[in-house]
């Protein structure tokens, strides 16, 4: 099956864009990218186990996520615990939809809805 045009799969929303983030530090369990895209987000996204799951079967399904082999051992982890990590083609989307941001926000500068840091233009 020929692999999607990243463009094509743009823009993310941005839960899907937040848990995407969390996982290019490296694998991550459900609770953990929870965590990681409430803090991300500065707490302005949420997600519950049930829709975050959701979000993951249909990450894997368009190929930007995969479940991770890695199990760790029952006496460090939770033996039941799935861990995620983000594909090849999930980091080119993921990077294309950064660029596509910082477009936007430079366009948003340039019409002023972002003031200007001090020390820039």
């Amino acid at each position: 099956m020929p692999e999607p045009n990243v463009q094509s799969m743009l823009p993310l929303s941005p839960r899907d864009f937040l848990i995407l983030f969390a996982l290019v530090d490296g694998e991550r369990h459900g609770y953990g990218l929870v965590k990681d895209v409430e803090r991300h987000s500065d707490g302005t996204v949420r997600i519950d186990p049930a829709n975050l799951y959701r979000s993951l079967k249909r990450l894997m399904r368009q190929g930007l996520v995969e479940e991770s082999g890695r199990r760790p051992a029952p006496e460090l982890d939770d033996e039941r615990r799935r861990y995620y990590e983000i594909t090849d083609l999930g980091g080119r989307v993921l990077t294309a939809e950064a660029v596509r941001l910082e477009r936007l926000a430079q366009a948003a500068k340039a019409k002023k809805l972002i003031p200007q840091s001090e020390g820039t233009g």
